[in-house]
C-alpha cells in the first residue's frame, strides 16, 4: 500500500526524543526516514534504560520505527562527507544540535540549501535562535512554567510524568514540515523551520499562559482541580478514585440525577458552572459522599450512559486495555529476523482511510545501514 509520503526522503539528525517522534510519525505514513548517529553510543536514548527490551532500550524504541541507522563522525572528513551527500538527496532535514553546531560542519541550514535549493530543513532547539542553553524536558517544564502548575499545591511543583515538551515540540515540527512541503509543492521553494521546546510548551499552555497574556492572572498549581470548570477533578468511588470531567449545566444535571440528587441542579449554589467553581469544596463533599456508594466501574457504566464524562483512575496496563476494548487497536506488532521475538510497539494515532500508517521495519540497531549511505 502507497504512504503518503511515499518517495519523500528525511536526513534526520535528531537525537532524543522531539525530533526523532516527529520523523517517526513521517515515516510511519511512507517517508523514507535516514538516521544519522554517532558511532559506538548513537543516540542517547539507546543506553536509556530500564526497562529493556533483550539488550536494546525500551525509550530508543519507542520513536525510532520505520527507520534506517547510518553511524557517521561528523568529526570526520569522510563521515562529514557521507553526511552532505545524504543532505544533498534529501527533500528534508532535521536536526537538533546546539545552534550554531552544523553551522560550523557545513550542514547548516545555508550550506545544505547551497546543494540542495529546495531543502525543507526543520532545527528543533531547547530555547530558540542562537541561545546556547541546554533543553532537556525536566528544565523546560521547570522554567517554562509547566511544573508550577502541576502538582497538590503552588509549593509541590511537579513534572508531568512524561516528556511531553518533547513530544508537543515534535509534532510542531512534524506540522512545519508538512506544511513546508506543502507549499513546496506549489512554488517549488524550500525553506527552513525553527521550533524549540520553550515556545512550544507555552503555546501548549492554551489557558493558563491565556490567563496570564490577556487577563493578568498567574495560574497555580491546584492538584486535579481545574480553575475554570467544576466538577472537573478527582474524586472517591467506593473502592478506588473515579474522574468526573462535567463541562457544562446538562451533564451536571444528568449527574446528579444519576446520584438521586435531582433538586442540586437547581440549587443556587451549584445550577451554573460559575457558581460550582465558586462552590467547589462544599460541591465535592457532597459528590464525594455520594460516590462513596458503589464502585468506580460501577459509576463508570451508569455516568457513561447518561453522557455524563467520567472514568476510573487507570494505570499504563488499564489504559492499553480499554483502547483495545474500544477497537483502538493501540498496539502494533512488528516482526523482524534480526531480533527473537517481534517487537510490540504503540500505533501511530493518526487514521488515514486512503494512505493509512505502516509499519514496515522495527526500530534499527546502530549503523545497520551504513552499507547503503552516500558514498563519496
Amino acid at each position: 500500500m502507497t504512504g503518503a509520503l511515499d518517495g519523500l526522503v528525511i536526513a534526520d539528525f535528531g537525537r532524543v526524543l522531539a525530533g526523532p517522534y516527529a520523523t517517526m510519525l513521517l515515516a510511519d505514513l511512507g517517508a523514507e526516514v535516514v538516521k544519522v548517529e554517532r558511532p559506538g553510543s548513537g543516540d542517547d536514548t539507546r543506553s536509556w534504560g530500564p526497562p529493556w527490551v533483550g539488550d536494546e532500550s525500551s525509550y530508543f524504541l519507542s520513536v525510532n520505527r520505520n527507520k534506517q541507522s547510518v553511524a557517521l563522525d561528523l568529526t570526520d572528513d569522510a563521515g562529514l562527507d557521507a553526511a552532505r551527500r545524504l543532505a544533498e538527496r534529501a527533500d528534508v532535514v532535521v536536526e537538533n544540535f546546539m545552534p550554531g553546531t552544523l553551522d560550523r560542519l557545513g550542514l547548516g541550514y545555508d550550506a545544505v540549501r547551497e546543494i540542495n535549493p529546495d531543502i525543507v530543513y526543520c532545527s528543533v532547539t531547547g530555547f530558540g535562535g542562537d541561545n546556547q542553553l541546554p533543553g532537556y524536558d525536566l528544565l523546560i517544564q521547570a522554567v517554562g512554567g509547566l511544573m508550577s502548575i502541576t502538582g497538590p499545591d503552588p509549593d509541590t511543583p511537579t513534572k508531568v510524568g512524561v516528556a511531553m515538551v518533547d513530544v508537543i515540540t515534535g509534532l510542531h515540527a512534524a506540522v512545519g514540515i508538512l506544511a513546508a512541503l506543502r507549499h513546496r509543492d506549489r512554488t517549488g521553494e524550500g525553506q527552513r523551520i525553527e521550533v524549540n521546546l520553550l515556545s512550544s510548551l507555552l503555546s501548549a499552555l492554551v489557558n493558563q499562559t491565556s490567563a496570564y497574556v490577556s487577563a493578568g492572572v498567574v495560574p497555580h498549581a491546584m492538584g486535579n482541580r481545574h480553575p475554570s470548570i467544576a466538577p472537573y477533578e478527582v474524586f472517591h468511588a467506593s473502592d478506588r478514585p473515579l474522574v468526573l470531567a462535567v463541562g457544562n449545566d446538562r451533564q451536571f444535571a444528568a449527574l446528579v440525577d444519576e446520584l438521586g440528587r435531582p433538586e442540586l441542579a437547581a440549587d443556587e449554589r451549584f445550577s451554573t458552572n460559575k457558581s460550582r467553581v465558586a462552590n467547589r469544596d462544599e460541591l465535592g463533599e457532597i459528590l464525594n459522599s455520594l460516590l462513596a456508594e458503589d464502585t468506580a466501574d460501577a459509576w463508570f457504566t451508569a455516568l457513561t450512559a447518561r453522557r455524563v464524562p467520567c472514568g476510573p483512575l487507570n494505570d499504563i496496563a488499564d489504559a492499553i486495555a480499554l483502547a483495545e476494548r474500544l477497537g483502538l487497536q493501540p498496539v502494533v506488532t512488528i516482526d523482524d529476523q534480526r531480533r527473537d521475538t517481534p517487537i510490540r510497539q504503540m500505533a501511530n494515532p493518526i487514521r488515514m482511510s486512503a494512505t493509512p500508517a505502516t509499519y514496515r521495519t522495527a526500530p534499527p540497531r546502530l549503523g545497520e545501514h551504513n552499507s547503503f549511505a552516500p558514498q563519496a
